[in-house]
């Protein structure tokens, strides 16, 4: 286990399945990424998404020993704890109701003291939350539990498991992934297939990460005697995996699940070994996590060579040409690779003679520049300051938007403004 000196700080990357959580950490100056263990000795990083409260008492337990206590009827167990704060619904437990949104933050409280070996809640200088994916919907629970940890940190951020895989993918040697690199992720009764692709024709690299989700047996519904379950398996995640790689060439595979296990990995894991890399765990979604974490404090040199366009990121750079002292020069506004909802710039210049404004958007993924004119019109006067606010709708969708600030005593403001939305 990693330990820390008085004055280090922790980066924390929180991995929030639907089923369970999973928490890696780093010093931030060696960058050496563990995971912390549920069972001290073992390589048990799972925890299970449930609580349990006391029967009759204000006492609440998480994860293994909230499932002990419930199976020994000494509490009420609460399952399924993400689902529930994103459905919104009160929760009833013992004639009273809680709010799902703070049962998860108890949860989130009470895991991440799970690091008090290491350093305390007030040592953690940065935390990533990894999920599945990033709507709207989960991003309103996640923003509603930061806020209730009352960290002592206002560096608290969130990916999803596509972006934690290429955060992930960034720290590892370059021949596993400038292939392309694939990794399967058993959960359940799922079965999602991520593929890693890099762009080498373009200046920096992009890399763009594909999803696909299929019904998959579990482990439960076919555990059946004579190993006949563990051989189903086989059989259908062999077939799974000849369907996705086929003959094309793949530098890395990553089976990702506490489900995928080397007692049924017989055919397909040998099938999968075929001139590929083969790395079988749980923890790379947490890992992933504190790797992105560690690119917004400190980029590496592979971080700074590539950028990455997943689903909930902008495609394209926007920027437009402005003259500075005389010579015409590019300013660059929105950066591909930004998470479209944050994705903001706000700027203010003049316009003389002109009642129009040229913005250049440059697309990553192979749609080339194109200039896009937006006329002004009714803008009166020979001179006018103009504030321009550049805001993503969706990921497809920019909105432009200027104000018509006037020229001082020379011209007042008209109180005008104009919006115009752009599909980039």
């Amino acid at each position: 286990m990693l330990k820390l000196g008085v004055s280090q700080k922790l980066i924390v990357g929180y991995e929030l399945g639907l089923d369970y959580a999973q928490i890696s950490y780093c010093n931030a100056q060696d960058e050496q990424v563990e995971t912390v263990s549920s069972v001290a000795g073992e390589e048990s990083f799972t925890i299970p998404l449930v609580l349990c409260k006391r029967l009759g008492m204000n006492q609440w337990y998480y994860g293994k020993e909230a499932l002990q206590y419930a199976g020994e009827n000494q509490g009420i167990l609460v399952e399924d704890l993400l689902r529930l704060a994103l459905d919104g619904e009160p929760v009833q437990i013992e004639e009273k109701e809680y709010d799902p949104t703070a049962l998860l933050t108890l949860f989130f409280k009470r895991t991440l003291g799970m690091l008090a070996g290491i350093a305390g809640s007030d040592r953690i200088e940065a935390l990533m939350i990894t999920c599945e994916s990033l709507d709207d919907r989960m991003v309103e629970v996640l923003d509603k539990v930061s806020a209730n940890l009352r960290l002592r940190t206002e560096r608290i951020a969130y990916q999803s498991y596509q972006e934690s895989y290429y955060y992930y993918m960034l720290r590892q040697p370059t021949q596993l992934w400038k292939e392309p690199s694939v990794l399967f992720y058993y959960c359940g009764n799922r079965m999602i297939f991520y593929k890693l692709e890099c762009n080498k024709r373009t200046q920096p690299l992009v890399v763009m990460i594909s999803r696909e989700e299929e019904e998959f047996p579990s482990r439960e519904s076919l555990s059946g005697g004579a190993g006949e379950g563990a051989i189903l398996l086989d059989q259908r995640f062999l077939q799974m995996a000849e369907e996705n790689l086929g003959e094309e060439r793949i530098s890395s595979v990553y089976l990702i699940g506490d489900d995928f296990s080397e007692e049924w990995l017989k055919k397909s894991l040998k099938f999968l070994c075929d001139r590929r890399r083969i790395f079988l765990g749980n923890n790379l979604f947490s890992k992933g996590a504190c790797y992105g974490m560690l690119e917004h404090f400190r980029p590496s040199e592979q971080g700074q060579q590539t950028v990455y366009l997943g689903e909930d990121k902008l495609r394209s750079n926007i920027g437009m040409e402005v003259m500075r002292q005389g010579e015409k020069t590019y300013l660059a506004l929105l950066d591909a690779g930004t998470a479209w909802r944050s994705a903001k710039a706000s700027m203010e210049f003049y316009l003389k003679e002109e009642k129009s404004i040229d913005l250049i958007v440059t697309s990553l993924n192979g749609g080339g520049k194109r200039s896009i004119t937006i006329a002004l019109d009714q803008l009166t006067g020979t001179m006018a300051r103009i504030q321009m606010v550049l805001s993503m709708r969706d990921e497809n969708l920019l909105v432009v938007q200027f104000r018509d600030l006037g020229f001082g005593e020379f011209r007042p403001a008209e109180s005008r403004i104009w919006e115009k939305e752009i599909q980039i």
